[in-house]
């Protein structure tokens, strides 16, 4: 039988994923399939380990490449290709047309503006009906009262317990993980704090060191992607929005209804990372 024609289209790429795309091509399976996105895992050392091919309404996550035609239907566990500046799935063969920026800065942001921010970003939290996946769990505590006092004993211990806790392709101790270093590398970077930054680094090679070993695939180049401080287009809105570049409301609406838990895990880590950049920077000015 006659191989189907290949069919050529572009798209439009994270940078996250410019190493990998352009490296020499290597094998990859199809890891997971829905309508609005293909989830490849590449064999390789390099990060983003996997790639997310995506149509405009799924979720624009750090390691997607974002298509405009409808995605072929494939089977889990069909193989693929990724390099020499193509992704390759069944008959579709794609290549990056633009690209976009999965941690654009957000520029310096008064610390006034964020602590102001913080009173209405955790009413808007509470009052969801949407709730994190982990609420209550002792680690959780452990780790914001870790960032808050820059402890990295504390908070690296409270970190680890996290990873992999919880179901799904991207369990709630990841998510709120991943919101955590995005908020504590944005916000620190944009409020001039650099204890959070440094508590980022810290907690980022915590997270990531055997992060394949311990969470799903999907979730481990998500933490890969959060230690670099990218994100989902969701996620930055938010951040957006406490510096006061959008509305905090509207982007934290949207935030809070991706997936089961996934938008709230994200959201509760975007919180602890918030109060800690304030708390730190407090400590900063008493030490001065």
């Amino acid at each position: 039988m006659r191989a189907p024609a290949r069919t050529h289209a572009t798209g439009a790429a994270s940078t996250a994923l410019r190493r990998t795309l352009e490296s020499s091509r290597r094998p990859a399976r199809v890891l997971a399939a829905f309508p609005s996105g293909v989830y490849l895992e590449v064999r390789s050392d390099l990060e983003p380990h996997v790639i997310a091919v995506v149509t405009g309404e799924a979720t624009r996550l750090p390691n997607a490449m974002v298509v405009g035609d409808p995605i072929p239907r494939v089977s889990v566990g069909a193989d693929a290709s990724v390099g020499d500046g193509a992704i390759e799935i069944g008959s579709l063969s794609l290549r990056a047309h633009r690209w976009w920026d999965p941690a654009p800065p957000l520029g310096p942001v008064d610390p006034v503006r964020l602590a102001q921010a913080l009173p209405v970003m955790t009413e808007l939290c509470d009052r969801s009906p949407k709730r994190p996946g982990l609420e209550g769990n002792g680690a959780a505590g452990l780790l914001a009262e870790g960032c808050s006092e820059a402890s990295l004993l504390r908070g690296i211990m409270a970190a680890e317990q996290l990873v992999g806790l919880g179901p799904g392709l991207t369990p709630s101790g990841d998510d709120m993980l991943a919101g955590l270093l995005v908020a504590l590398r944005h916000l620190g970077t944009a409020a001039g704090v650099g204890r959070a930054v440094w508590l980022a680094d810290w907690l980022a090679a915590a997270v990531t060191f055997d992060a394949r070993g311990r969470t799903t695939p999907i979730s481990a180049t998500l933490l890969h992607c959060a230690a670099r401080g990218e994100a989902s287009g969701e996620v930055l809105a938010v951040l957006r929005g406490l510096a006061g570049r959008q509305s905090l409301e509207s982007a934290l609406h949207r935030l809070l209804q991706l997936g089961h838990t996934s938008g709230a895990d994200l959201a509760w880590g975007l919180r602890i990372g918030l109060s800690s950049v304030l708390d730190l920077r407090e400590g900063d000015r008493r030490d001065r």
